[in-house]
């Protein structure tokens, strides 16, 4: 890869760059564009790969374009090769398709078995230095959009930690979606219902984040105030060394978006 800064130096002068959405890791920060993605670890350490490119229908229909569109943001720590190792995968797939085996369990040990399965994937993404290296993954994001770049890296600038398109804000939009999702559901209580009410859940979630996110108005706006106060328990301020670990993925990431 080019000279970070110099990088970073040309984007600012860019007249259009790639929306960019990222990740926090215990040990780097993983940031994405619609084709690449790159992870720069705290050891200084690189990964580059290409994002998933799903069929155009189902980008464009309704419902399924938001679980195409999330599955998609998760590709770099899903996929073989990614940034997470096997065991942490395993973890988080767990994590996903649990509702379905544990509605088999049902009652105390059910409820007992998600709550121990959701503190094992939060301790898991959340331990080392991940909480700094969020608020890091803003920053160096924000610093895109507004073209300071070269000033953040130089810790001229500081761009808020805050991000209204973070994971944090579509969490909590998602947990009273599912809340009503689930009382909603017109069939009788089976086996599958807890993965219909999942995947119904995550869809109307994600059309209602699209709303959000393409909207001026302070009405849509209001939904992301849960999240945004949240992300002031999932980041920490971070310092100009981790800000810097996340601008290099961003200048790895933008190196090919120039080319």
């Amino acid at each position: 890869m080019q000279d970070a800064a110099e990088l970073l130096k040309r984007a600012d002068a860019a007249l259009a760059l790639p929306r960019l959405g990222g990740m926090a890791r215990p040990n780097g920060v993983v940031i994405v564009s619609e084709r690449r993605w790159a992870f720069a670890g705290v050891d200084g350490s690189l990964r580059e790969g290409t994002m998933p490119h799903p069929p155009e229908v189902l980008q464009r229909l309704p419902l399924a374009r938001g679980l195409v569109r999330l599955w998609a943001s998760l590709a770099p720590v899903l996929r073989p090769g990614g940034v997470a190792p096997s065991r942490e995968r395993w973890l988080i797939l767990a994590a996903v398709i649990a509702p379905l085996g544990l509605a088999f369990v049902g009652g105390r040990w059910s409820t007992a078995g998600g709550i121990v399965l959701s503190l094992a994937l939060l301790f898991t993404l959340l331990r080392g230095r991940a909480l700094h290296l969020h608020g890091a993954e803003h920053r160096a994001i924000a610093a895109a959009e507004e073209r300071r770049l070269v000033s953040t890296w130089n810790d001229t600038a500081r761009p808020s930690r805050f991000s209204p398109r973070c994971g944090t804000n579509f969490a909590a939009l998602a947990l009273p979606v599912t809340f009503f999702a689930d009382r909603a559901l017109p069939a009788a209580p089976a086996f599958w219902t807890p993965l219909v009410v999942l995947v119904l859940s995550l869809a109307l979630t994600m059309e209602l984040w699209r709303m959000v996110q393409k909207s001026s108005h302070r009405f849509w706006h209001a939904f992301l105030v849960p999240g945004l106060a949240l992300q002031r328990v999932t980041t920490r301020e971070p310092r100009l060394d981790e800000t810097q670990v996340a601008l290099r993925a961003v200048a790895a990431v933008l190196q090919h978006e120039l080319a």
